[in-house]
């Protein structure tokens, strides 16, 4: 049987296991990324792109892309009523920023979109297929997997003719969904409540985009009991009917387009629409977590490693975000230049986000009427880890309160703790591409300062050719500054020198160009 050798091996090519590929990709390293369906998803499934994942997708590259493939952004809105022609409607959108001082209240270059998962699957696949080609590859199944503490040995088979192969990596990554083979195979549990609803999702063809032209929303949500509510797709033919299967709500059949259609026109309020049913999918709500990401060789990513409620559209989004935490861990570990015990930061400083996620989820389950979608969620994550160091710009006195970690629901706060995500900061008068602090980052480590600094040049420099790739910013370079005078100053400090990760998250933060870069980043590198 052949057997070919990789770096990293992903397991499922949904938009988490995409966007580690990649990830992986820009990083250098070598993988294969395999997926048993053959195709991308047809249904739209996660709608809900948060300003995070775009932030991300930017970093990629793939931001216009992402953003051509989604709703309009007028279109980002949340519609009640009894039906969709109720003319008593209510329709509220995203928490808006203040008038004045907007470029100071502005939280992010990228805010989120809507754009459906079968939308969105095609663009990540198409940048990803673009430096791996045939490495990645669709219609191939894991059968199963064995890990002898130095890598893992994968058996795969073509789902179409049988034939089967191996392949030997280095480190195995789940990306593979809920009911995760790769999961299985690393014996994680689960842990956490399942059953909280069951509902049937039907794709459906109708000529809605007049019906709704003067209350365009991303979701419908129906108040009359039982009628369960719409997703747009593209609010004009293209849609999806979500039903909630209840005992107290009407028996169907999913096979019965029919039937299905009456339901779709009763719950749209229109006795006599055209509808044509395409597909329909029944799903399960569970709020579960694994009780581990990383098992010797294995770790999981995605519903893999956390099952969310749809409640709130984050569920996918964390998914992006793991993987954006695990990939330049993975890459520092495959080229030699940080310690295997890297890879346990990724559980860490990811798990307790996901908890958070899941708890704040399954609480708007329970209030499905009143809660709201809050794009900036994702934005507010706090690591602590051994990759990330205390600050020694600004220590912490005696008696006060420690610094905050994990999510932050009351809402985003931006600054440049150790931990925190670096601040969106917009800049002008400098390269077209760079528009914000976050255009200044990557791939590999970044250290910021507000205006040059020959000493902490010096520092990268030395950093950068003892192995570990770092690379020099300052904010004010040629004509390039600050659209709004004195921001960097009043959320980072004048004087502080900032070490951002290539996940965007501040590593560490000091004062003293005398300091040895080269001994924090082995520090946060675990080498």
């Amino acid at each position: 049987m052949t057997v070919s050798q990789t770096s990293v091996l992903i397991v499922g090519g949904g938009p988490v296991g995409l966007t580690l590929s990649a990830l992986l990709s820009g990083y250098g390293v070598d993988h294969v990324l395999v997926e048993a369906h053959p195709t991308t998803s047809r249904h739209p499934k996660a709608r809900g792109v948060s300003a995070r994942s775009m932030e991300i997708f930017r970093r990629l590259g793939l931001e216009g892309a992402v953003r051509s493939a989604g709703l309009p952004a007028d279109q980002v809105r949340f519609y009640r009523g009894r039906d969709l022609v109720d003319p008593d409607f209510v329709r509220t959108g995203l928490p808006e920023q203040p008038e004045e001082d907007a470029e100071s209240a502005e939280h992010t270059p990228a805010p989120g979109v809507i754009c459906s998962q079968d939308a969105l699957e095609p663009v990540l696949l198409r940048h990803a297929e673009t430096p791996a080609g045939p490495r990645i590859r669709f219609g191939t199944r894991l059968l199963g997997f064995t890990d002898d503490g130095l890598g893992v040995l994968a058996d795969l088979a073509d789902a179409a003719t049988g034939e089967r192969y191996r392949v030997r990596a280095d480190w195995l990554v789940g990306c593979d969904g809920s009911a995760s083979t790769v999961r299985a195979g690393a014996r994680i549990a689960m842990e956490g409540p399942t059953g909280l609803g069951r509902y049937l999702s039907v794709r459906f063809e109708a000529p809605l985009g007049p019906v709704v032209a003067d209350r365009a929303s991303a979701s419908y949500f129906l108040t009359a009991p039982g009628r369960g509510g719409f997703m747009a797709v593209d609010n004009d033919r293209h849609w999806i009917y979500q039903y909630p299967l209840t005992p107290d709500t009407p028996a169907s059949d999913p096979s019965d387009h029919g039937q299905l259609a009456d339901l779709i026109r009763t719950a749209a309020g229109i006795p006599d629409l055209d509808v044509t049913v395409r597909d329909t999918m029944t799903w399960r709500m569970d709020a579960q977590l694994a009780t581990a990401y990383r098992r010797s060789r294995v770790l999981l990513a995605g519903d893999a490693a956390h099952v969310v409620p749809p409640t709130g559209g984050h569920g996918m989004n964390t998914g992006i975000g793991d993987v954006d935490n695990l990939a330049w861990k993975l890459a520092a570990v495959t080229a030699g230049y940080a310690g295997d015990a890297l890879l346990d930061t990724y559980e860490a400083e990811r798990r307790p986000v996901a908890r958070q996620v899941i708890g704040i989820s399954t609480a708007n389950a329970r209030n499905r009427a009143g809660y709201r979608i809050d794009d900036e969620l994702l934005l507010t994550a706090v690591y602590r880890s051994t990759a990330v160091l205390p600050s020694t710009a600004a220590p912490r006195s005696p008696g006060t309160a420690p610094e905050p970690t994990g999510l932050r629901p009351d809402g985003y706060r931006p600054g440049a703790r150790p931990g925190e995500r670096l601040p969106h900061v917009r800049l002008t008068g400098g390269p077209a591409r760079v528009t914000s602090t976050l255009d200044l980052l990557g791939p590999g480590f970044t250290l910021l300062t507000a205006t040059d600094s020959p000493a902490w040049r010096r520092q990268a420099d030395a950093t950068r050719q003892a192995g570990i790739p770092v690379t020099y910013r300052a904010l004010g370079s040629g004509r390039q500054r600050e659209a709004t005078p004195g921001q960097w100053e009043r959320l980072v400090g004048a004087a502080a020198a900032v070490l951002v990760r290539p996940d965007g998250h501040v590593a560490w933060r000091g004062t003293d160009p005398a300091t040895d870069l080269r001994a924090v980043l082995r520090s946060v590198l675990s080498s």
